[in-house]
Protein backbone atom coordinates (compact mmCIF):
# COMPACT_ATOMS: atom_id res chain seq x y z
CA UNK A 1 0.00 0.00 0.00
CA UNK A 2 1.22 3.52 -0.72
CA UNK A 3 0.22 6.91 0.69
CA UNK A 4 -3.07 8.04 -0.68
CA UNK A 5 -4.06 4.69 -2.14
CA UNK A 6 -7.33 4.60 -0.19
CA UNK A 7 -8.17 8.18 -1.06
CA UNK A 8 -7.21 7.71 -4.68
CA UNK A 9 -9.42 4.65 -4.94
CA UNK A 10 -12.26 6.47 -3.25
CA UNK A 11 -11.85 9.43 -5.57
CA UNK A 12 -11.86 7.16 -8.59
CA UNK A 13 -15.06 5.50 -7.43
CA UNK A 14 -16.63 8.83 -6.55
CA UNK A 15 -16.26 9.68 -10.20
CA UNK A 16 -18.73 6.91 -11.02
CA UNK A 17 -22.26 8.29 -10.62
CA UNK A 18 -24.54 6.16 -8.51
CA UNK A 19 -21.72 4.94 -6.30
CA UNK A 20 -20.43 8.10 -4.63
CA UNK A 21 -18.28 8.65 -1.62
CA UNK A 22 -20.94 11.01 -0.36
CA UNK A 23 -23.91 8.71 -0.01
CA UNK A 24 -25.54 5.38 -0.73
CA UNK A 25 -27.71 2.63 0.58
CA UNK A 26 -27.92 1.17 4.03
CA UNK A 27 -29.84 1.47 7.24
CA UNK A 28 -33.21 2.62 8.39
CA UNK A 29 -33.71 5.51 6.05
CA UNK A 30 -30.00 5.46 6.29
CA UNK A 31 -27.12 6.40 4.08
CA UNK A 32 -23.52 5.56 4.95
CA UNK A 33 -20.69 7.40 3.27
CA UNK A 34 -20.08 4.54 0.87
CA UNK A 35 -22.60 2.24 -0.76
CA UNK A 36 -22.11 -1.49 -0.19
CA UNK A 37 -21.15 -2.11 -3.82
CA UNK A 38 -18.87 0.93 -3.78
CA UNK A 39 -17.09 -0.17 -0.64
CA UNK A 40 -16.64 -3.64 -2.10
CA UNK A 41 -15.01 -2.17 -5.22
CA UNK A 42 -12.92 0.12 -3.04
CA UNK A 43 -11.54 -2.77 -1.02
CA UNK A 44 -10.94 -4.65 -4.27
CA UNK A 45 -8.71 -1.78 -5.38
CA UNK A 46 -6.99 -1.54 -2.00
CA UNK A 47 -6.53 -5.07 -0.81
CA UNK A 48 -6.89 -7.44 -3.69
CA UNK A 49 -5.80 -5.71 -6.85
CA UNK A 50 -3.81 -7.69 -9.38
CA UNK A 51 -0.07 -7.45 -9.64
CA UNK A 52 1.67 -5.53 -12.35
CA UNK A 53 2.33 -7.83 -15.26
CA UNK A 54 5.67 -9.56 -15.05
CA UNK A 55 6.21 -8.61 -11.40
CA UNK A 56 4.68 -10.31 -8.36
CA UNK A 57 3.93 -8.17 -5.29
CA UNK A 58 6.53 -8.17 -2.54
CA UNK A 59 5.76 -9.95 0.71
CA UNK A 60 4.01 -7.25 2.71
CA UNK A 61 1.79 -6.58 5.72
CA UNK A 62 -0.26 -3.39 6.22
CA UNK A 63 -2.29 -2.19 9.18
CA UNK A 64 -4.49 0.82 8.51
CA UNK A 65 -6.98 3.11 10.21
CA UNK A 66 -9.32 5.05 7.91
CA UNK A 67 -12.03 7.62 8.50
CA UNK A 68 -14.55 9.68 6.58
CA UNK A 69 -16.44 12.57 8.14
CA UNK A 70 -18.86 14.86 6.35
CA UNK A 71 -22.50 15.65 5.80
CA UNK A 72 -23.51 14.24 9.18
CA UNK A 73 -21.89 10.89 8.37
CA UNK A 74 -18.91 9.28 10.09
CA UNK A 75 -17.25 6.12 8.79
CA UNK A 76 -14.15 4.75 10.46
CA UNK A 77 -12.42 1.47 11.07
CA UNK A 78 -9.36 -0.73 10.64
CA UNK A 79 -8.00 -2.70 7.73
CA UNK A 80 -5.36 -5.44 7.67
CA UNK A 81 -3.66 -6.63 4.49
CA UNK A 82 -1.14 -9.46 4.04
CA UNK A 83 0.62 -10.47 0.82
CA UNK A 84 2.83 -13.57 0.65
CA UNK A 85 4.70 -15.19 -2.23
CA UNK A 86 5.04 -18.96 -2.58
CA UNK A 87 8.00 -19.64 -4.78
CA UNK A 88 8.74 -17.38 -7.73
CA UNK A 89 5.42 -17.60 -9.55
CA UNK A 90 2.60 -17.51 -6.98
CA UNK A 91 1.40 -14.81 -4.58
CA UNK A 92 -1.54 -14.75 -2.15
CA UNK A 93 -3.37 -11.78 -0.67
CA UNK A 94 -5.75 -11.62 2.29
CA UNK A 95 -7.56 -8.51 3.52
CA UNK A 96 -9.94 -7.65 6.35
CA UNK A 97 -11.75 -4.31 6.19
CA UNK A 98 -14.23 -2.89 8.69
CA UNK A 99 -16.49 0.18 8.67
CA UNK A 100 -18.12 1.51 11.82
CA UNK A 101 -20.83 3.83 10.54
CA UNK A 102 -22.91 6.46 12.29
CA UNK A 103 -25.20 8.76 10.38
CA UNK A 104 -27.37 11.80 10.92
CA UNK A 105 -27.18 12.96 7.31
CA UNK A 106 -29.69 15.20 5.56
CA UNK A 107 -31.48 12.12 4.19
CA UNK A 108 -31.70 10.45 7.60
CA UNK A 109 -33.01 13.59 9.27
CA UNK A 110 -35.64 14.05 6.58
CA UNK A 111 -37.27 10.61 6.77
CA UNK A 112 -35.73 8.49 9.54
CA UNK A 113 -33.60 8.45 12.71
CA UNK A 114 -29.83 8.53 13.30
CA UNK A 115 -28.24 5.08 13.41
CA UNK A 116 -25.05 3.10 14.03
CA UNK A 117 -23.91 -0.09 12.32
CA UNK A 118 -20.82 -2.12 11.41
CA UNK A 119 -19.88 -3.56 8.05
CA UNK A 120 -17.28 -6.33 7.81
CA UNK A 121 -15.52 -7.33 4.64
CA UNK A 122 -13.12 -10.18 3.89
CA UNK A 123 -11.23 -10.83 0.66
CA UNK A 124 -8.64 -13.15 -0.79
CA UNK A 125 -6.64 -12.87 -4.00
CA UNK A 126 -4.16 -14.91 -6.01
CA UNK A 127 -1.57 -13.78 -8.58
CA UNK A 128 0.15 -16.33 -10.81
CA UNK A 129 3.14 -15.34 -12.94
CA UNK A 130 3.99 -17.36 -16.04
CA UNK A 131 6.72 -15.85 -18.17
CA UNK A 132 5.60 -12.33 -18.96
CA UNK A 133 1.94 -13.02 -18.21
CA UNK A 134 0.24 -12.49 -14.86
CA UNK A 135 -3.10 -14.12 -14.03
CA UNK A 136 -5.04 -12.70 -11.09
CA UNK A 137 -8.31 -13.64 -9.45
CA UNK A 138 -10.01 -13.09 -6.12
CA UNK A 139 -13.16 -13.18 -4.02
CA UNK A 140 -14.69 -10.55 -1.72
CA UNK A 141 -17.47 -11.01 0.83
CA UNK A 142 -19.12 -7.98 2.45
CA UNK A 143 -21.75 -8.21 5.20
CA UNK A 144 -23.76 -5.55 6.97
CA UNK A 145 -27.17 -5.64 8.67
CA UNK A 146 -29.20 -4.94 5.52
CA UNK A 147 -26.84 -5.79 2.67
CA UNK A 148 -24.87 -8.85 1.56
CA UNK A 149 -22.42 -8.64 -1.34
CA UNK A 150 -20.23 -11.25 -3.00
CA UNK A 151 -17.73 -10.24 -5.68
CA UNK A 152 -15.31 -12.17 -7.85
CA UNK A 153 -12.73 -10.65 -10.17
CA UNK A 154 -10.32 -11.96 -12.79
CA UNK A 155 -7.59 -10.33 -14.88
CA UNK A 156 -4.72 -11.21 -17.18
CA UNK A 157 -1.77 -8.92 -17.96
CA UNK A 158 0.86 -9.32 -20.64
CA UNK A 159 4.18 -7.55 -21.14
CA UNK A 160 5.23 -7.08 -24.74
CA UNK A 161 7.46 -5.10 -27.10
CA UNK A 162 10.54 -5.37 -24.94
CA UNK A 163 8.54 -4.81 -21.74
CA UNK A 164 7.69 -1.27 -22.85
CA UNK A 165 3.97 -2.11 -23.14
CA UNK A 166 1.63 -3.87 -20.73
CA UNK A 167 -1.90 -4.86 -21.74
CA UNK A 168 -4.48 -5.92 -19.14
CA UNK A 169 -7.94 -7.45 -19.54
CA UNK A 170 -10.26 -7.69 -16.53
CA UNK A 171 -13.67 -9.00 -15.55
CA UNK A 172 -15.63 -8.70 -12.30
CA UNK A 173 -18.97 -10.12 -11.20
CA UNK A 174 -20.98 -9.23 -8.09
CA UNK A 175 -24.16 -10.55 -6.52
CA UNK A 176 -25.97 -8.35 -3.99
CA UNK A 177 -28.81 -9.19 -1.62
CA UNK A 178 -30.68 -6.13 -0.39
CA UNK A 179 -32.81 -5.98 2.72
CA UNK A 180 -34.70 -3.19 4.47
CA UNK A 181 -34.39 -2.58 8.20
CA UNK A 182 -37.38 -1.70 10.34
CA UNK A 183 -37.77 -0.83 13.99
CA UNK A 184 -39.18 -3.78 15.89
CA UNK A 185 -39.44 -2.08 19.28
CA UNK A 186 -38.77 1.69 19.53
CA UNK A 187 -37.32 3.19 22.68
CA UNK A 188 -39.97 4.73 24.97
CA UNK A 189 -38.43 8.17 24.43
CA UNK A 190 -38.82 7.79 20.66
CA UNK A 191 -35.29 9.12 20.10
CA UNK A 192 -33.82 5.86 18.75
CA UNK A 193 -34.61 2.21 18.12
CA UNK A 194 -32.68 -0.41 20.13
CA UNK A 195 -34.25 -3.34 18.24
CA UNK A 196 -33.82 -3.14 14.46
CA UNK A 197 -34.67 -6.16 12.29
CA UNK A 198 -34.88 -6.94 8.57
CA UNK A 199 -38.33 -6.33 7.12
CA UNK A 200 -39.67 -9.87 6.40
CA UNK A 201 -41.69 -8.52 3.45
CA UNK A 202 -38.69 -7.01 1.62
CA UNK A 203 -35.83 -8.91 -0.06
CA UNK A 204 -34.28 -7.86 -3.37
CA UNK A 205 -31.28 -8.84 -5.48
CA UNK A 206 -28.93 -7.17 -7.94
CA UNK A 207 -26.24 -8.45 -10.29
CA UNK A 208 -23.24 -6.48 -11.49
CA UNK A 209 -20.79 -7.26 -14.29
CA UNK A 210 -17.73 -5.29 -15.29
CA UNK A 211 -15.30 -5.54 -18.20
CA UNK A 212 -12.07 -3.58 -18.43
CA UNK A 213 -9.19 -3.04 -20.82
CA UNK A 214 -5.97 -1.27 -19.93
CA UNK A 215 -2.75 -0.45 -21.71
CA UNK A 216 0.40 1.02 -20.17
CA UNK A 217 3.12 2.37 -22.45
CA UNK A 218 6.57 3.74 -21.68
CA UNK A 219 6.89 6.63 -24.12
CA UNK A 220 10.33 7.92 -23.11
CA UNK A 221 12.74 7.28 -20.25
CA UNK A 222 10.78 9.90 -18.24
CA UNK A 223 7.22 9.51 -19.52
CA UNK A 224 4.58 6.84 -18.94
CA UNK A 225 0.98 6.78 -20.21
CA UNK A 226 -1.93 4.58 -19.05
CA UNK A 227 -5.13 4.12 -21.06
CA UNK A 228 -8.18 2.40 -19.55
CA UNK A 229 -11.69 1.60 -20.70
CA UNK A 230 -14.47 0.05 -18.61
CA UNK A 231 -17.98 -1.23 -19.28
CA UNK A 232 -20.26 -2.02 -16.33
CA UNK A 233 -23.74 -3.49 -16.39
CA UNK A 234 -26.16 -3.56 -13.44
CA UNK A 235 -29.40 -5.52 -13.31
CA UNK A 236 -31.99 -6.04 -10.60
CA UNK A 237 -32.99 -3.81 -7.71
CA UNK A 238 -30.92 -0.64 -8.23
CA UNK A 239 -32.97 1.80 -6.16
CA UNK A 240 -32.61 2.66 -2.50
CA UNK A 241 -35.22 1.08 -0.21
CA UNK A 242 -34.99 4.02 2.20
CA UNK A 243 -34.64 7.18 0.17
CA UNK A 244 -37.77 8.88 -1.08
CA UNK A 245 -38.78 11.41 -3.70
CA UNK A 246 -40.90 14.41 -2.82
CA UNK A 247 -43.69 16.03 -4.80
CA UNK A 248 -45.68 19.23 -4.41
CA UNK A 249 -48.76 19.01 -2.25
CA UNK A 250 -50.89 21.59 -0.39
CA UNK A 251 -50.56 22.18 3.33
CA UNK A 252 -47.79 21.27 5.76
CA UNK A 253 -44.30 21.74 4.35
CA UNK A 254 -45.64 21.95 0.81
CA UNK A 255 -44.47 18.49 -0.23
CA UNK A 256 -45.18 14.81 0.35
CA UNK A 257 -42.67 11.96 0.40
CA UNK A 258 -43.09 8.83 -1.76
CA UNK A 259 -40.93 5.79 -2.69
CA UNK A 260 -38.38 6.07 -5.50
CA UNK A 261 -38.81 4.06 -8.70
CA UNK A 262 -35.67 3.12 -10.65
CA UNK A 263 -35.08 1.27 -13.92
CA UNK A 264 -33.96 -2.34 -13.40
CA UNK A 265 -30.92 -2.07 -15.67
CA UNK A 266 -28.04 0.30 -16.24
CA UNK A 267 -25.00 0.20 -18.51
CA UNK A 268 -22.08 2.56 -18.02
CA UNK A 269 -18.93 3.32 -19.98
CA UNK A 270 -15.80 5.03 -18.71
CA UNK A 271 -12.53 5.91 -20.40
CA UNK A 272 -9.47 7.45 -18.79
CA UNK A 273 -5.95 8.54 -19.65
CA UNK A 274 -3.15 9.03 -17.13
CA UNK A 275 0.22 10.61 -17.86
CA UNK A 276 3.24 10.42 -15.54
CA UNK A 277 6.39 12.46 -16.05
CA UNK A 278 9.48 11.75 -13.95
CA UNK A 279 11.53 14.86 -13.17
CA UNK A 280 15.35 14.89 -12.80
CA UNK A 281 15.17 15.36 -9.01
CA UNK A 282 13.13 12.10 -8.66
CA UNK A 283 9.83 13.93 -8.37
CA UNK A 284 6.80 12.81 -10.39
CA UNK A 285 4.11 14.89 -12.08
CA UNK A 286 0.78 13.15 -12.77
CA UNK A 287 -2.16 14.31 -14.89
CA UNK A 288 -5.35 12.33 -15.40
CA UNK A 289 -8.67 12.72 -17.21
CA UNK A 290 -11.70 10.40 -16.98
CA UNK A 291 -14.96 10.46 -18.93
CA UNK A 292 -18.11 8.64 -17.78
CA UNK A 293 -21.49 8.07 -19.44
CA UNK A 294 -24.39 5.75 -18.66
CA UNK A 295 -27.84 4.82 -19.94
CA UNK A 296 -29.44 6.95 -17.23
CA UNK A 297 -28.05 10.04 -19.04
CA UNK A 298 -25.47 10.78 -16.35
CA UNK A 299 -22.28 12.27 -17.79
CA UNK A 300 -19.22 12.84 -15.63
CA UNK A 301 -15.80 14.40 -16.19
CA UNK A 302 -12.84 14.05 -13.83
CA UNK A 303 -9.62 16.10 -13.96
CA UNK A 304 -6.76 15.40 -11.58
CA UNK A 305 -3.22 16.69 -11.05
CA UNK A 306 -0.66 15.19 -8.69
CA UNK A 307 2.90 15.84 -7.54
CA UNK A 308 5.12 13.41 -5.63
CA UNK A 309 8.47 14.46 -4.12
CA UNK A 310 10.99 12.25 -2.30
CA UNK A 311 13.19 14.23 0.13
CA UNK A 312 15.84 13.55 2.80
CA UNK A 313 16.28 9.94 1.62
CA UNK A 314 13.46 8.60 3.84
CA UNK A 315 10.51 10.93 3.23
CA UNK A 316 8.03 11.04 0.35
CA UNK A 317 5.44 13.82 0.11
CA UNK A 318 2.60 14.00 -2.36
CA UNK A 319 -0.29 16.31 -3.11
CA UNK A 320 -3.28 15.99 -5.43
CA UNK A 321 -5.93 18.33 -6.80
CA UNK A 322 -9.07 16.87 -8.30
CA UNK A 323 -12.18 18.31 -9.96
CA UNK A 324 -15.25 16.29 -10.85
CA UNK A 325 -18.50 17.42 -12.49
CA UNK A 326 -21.59 15.48 -13.53
CA UNK A 327 -25.06 16.00 -14.99
CA UNK A 328 -28.22 14.61 -13.39
CA UNK A 329 -30.01 11.39 -14.35
CA UNK A 330 -32.90 11.65 -16.79
CA UNK A 331 -35.45 10.62 -14.13
CA UNK A 332 -34.03 12.71 -11.27
CA UNK A 333 -35.79 15.70 -9.74
CA UNK A 334 -35.46 17.46 -6.43
CA UNK A 335 -39.21 18.18 -6.38
CA UNK A 336 -41.73 16.55 -8.71
CA UNK A 337 -44.83 18.58 -9.64
CA UNK A 338 -47.27 15.83 -8.58
CA UNK A 339 -47.52 12.19 -7.51
CA UNK A 340 -46.77 9.55 -10.17
CA UNK A 341 -45.47 12.25 -12.49
CA UNK A 342 -43.42 9.80 -14.59
CA UNK A 343 -42.55 6.11 -14.80
CA UNK A 344 -39.17 6.43 -13.06
CA UNK A 345 -38.52 8.90 -10.26
CA UNK A 346 -35.44 9.48 -8.12
CA UNK A 347 -34.11 11.99 -5.63
CA UNK A 348 -30.79 10.35 -4.73
CA UNK A 349 -28.27 13.12 -4.51
CA UNK A 350 -25.61 11.00 -6.24
CA UNK A 351 -27.85 11.19 -9.33
CA UNK A 352 -28.13 14.98 -9.06
CA UNK A 353 -25.94 17.46 -10.93
CA UNK A 354 -22.96 18.62 -8.87
CA UNK A 355 -19.36 19.76 -8.87
CA UNK A 356 -16.80 18.39 -6.42
CA UNK A 357 -13.32 19.62 -5.52
CA UNK A 358 -10.78 17.52 -3.63
CA UNK A 359 -7.35 18.53 -2.39
CA UNK A 360 -5.13 15.97 -0.69
CA UNK A 361 -1.78 15.83 1.08
CA UNK A 362 0.19 12.73 2.05
CA UNK A 363 3.49 11.83 3.68
CA UNK A 364 5.43 8.58 3.97
CA UNK A 365 8.45 7.91 6.18
CA UNK A 366 10.62 4.85 5.60
CA UNK A 367 12.32 3.40 8.69
CA UNK A 368 14.14 0.34 9.95
CA UNK A 369 13.05 -1.96 12.77
CA UNK A 370 16.16 -2.89 14.77
CA UNK A 371 16.87 -6.53 15.70
CA UNK A 372 14.21 -7.85 13.31
CA UNK A 373 16.32 -9.07 10.38
CA UNK A 374 13.44 -10.68 8.48
CA UNK A 375 11.82 -7.23 7.94
CA UNK A 376 13.89 -5.52 5.25
CA UNK A 377 11.79 -2.36 4.87
CA UNK A 378 8.97 -0.54 6.64
CA UNK A 379 7.11 2.75 6.36
CA UNK A 380 4.64 4.93 8.24
CA UNK A 381 2.08 6.77 6.13
CA UNK A 382 -0.45 9.57 6.65
CA UNK A 383 -2.87 11.19 4.24
CA UNK A 384 -5.64 13.78 4.51
CA UNK A 385 -8.09 14.71 1.74
CA UNK A 386 -10.58 17.56 1.89
CA UNK A 387 -13.59 17.26 -0.40
CA UNK A 388 -16.15 19.97 -1.21
CA UNK A 389 -19.36 19.25 -3.14
CA UNK A 390 -21.71 21.87 -4.56
CA UNK A 391 -25.07 20.54 -5.79
CA UNK A 392 -26.79 22.26 -8.69
CA UNK A 393 -30.30 20.81 -8.27
CA UNK A 394 -30.46 19.10 -4.85
CA UNK A 395 -31.93 21.34 -2.16
CA UNK A 396 -31.92 21.18 1.62
CA UNK A 397 -35.51 20.02 2.17
CA UNK A 398 -35.06 20.37 5.95
CA UNK A 399 -35.46 24.13 5.44
CA UNK A 400 -38.77 23.91 3.58
CA UNK A 401 -40.67 25.39 6.54
CA UNK A 402 -38.56 28.56 6.23
CA UNK A 403 -38.16 29.02 2.47
CA UNK A 404 -41.02 26.95 1.06
CA UNK A 405 -40.84 23.74 -0.97
CA UNK A 406 -38.62 24.16 -4.03
CA UNK A 407 -37.06 27.42 -2.78
CA UNK A 408 -34.68 25.98 -0.18
CA UNK A 409 -30.94 26.70 -0.49
CA UNK A 410 -28.94 24.29 -2.63
CA UNK A 411 -27.17 21.66 -0.57
CA UNK A 412 -23.41 21.87 0.05
CA UNK A 413 -21.26 19.15 1.59
CA UNK A 414 -17.77 19.27 3.11
CA UNK A 415 -15.96 16.05 3.99
CA UNK A 416 -12.58 15.03 5.37
CA UNK A 417 -10.97 11.69 4.51
CA UNK A 418 -8.09 10.53 6.70
CA UNK A 419 -5.91 7.44 6.63
CA UNK A 420 -2.92 6.28 8.62
CA UNK A 421 -1.13 2.99 8.12
CA UNK A 422 2.09 1.13 8.68
CA UNK A 423 3.57 -1.17 6.06
CA UNK A 424 6.31 -3.75 6.49
CA UNK A 425 8.01 -5.77 3.76
CA UNK A 426 9.51 -9.12 4.68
Amino acid sequence: MRPGRLAAAADAIDGVPGVPVTGATSGSGRRPALSPFTRTLLALLIGAGPALSGVLPEDEADVMYHSYSGGGITVEGPSVLIRKKVGDSLSFTANYYEDMISSASIDVRLSASPYHEIRRQKSIGVDYLHGKTTYSFGYINSVEPDYRADTTYYSVSQDMFGDLTTVTLGYKRAWDRIYRDICNAPHPTGTYCPDIINDPTFHQQADHRGYSFGASQILTRNTLIDLNYEIDTDEGYLANPYREIRYLSPGGLGFTLAPQVYPNTRTSNAASVLLKYYLPWRAVLTAQYRYYHDTWAVVGDTFELGYTLPVWHRWVFDTTLRYYTQSHASFYSDLFPRADYQNYEARDRELAAFDSYTVGFGASYEFEIPKVPWIHKSSANLRVDRMLIDYSDFRNALLADIYGAGNEPLYHLDATIFEAFISVWF
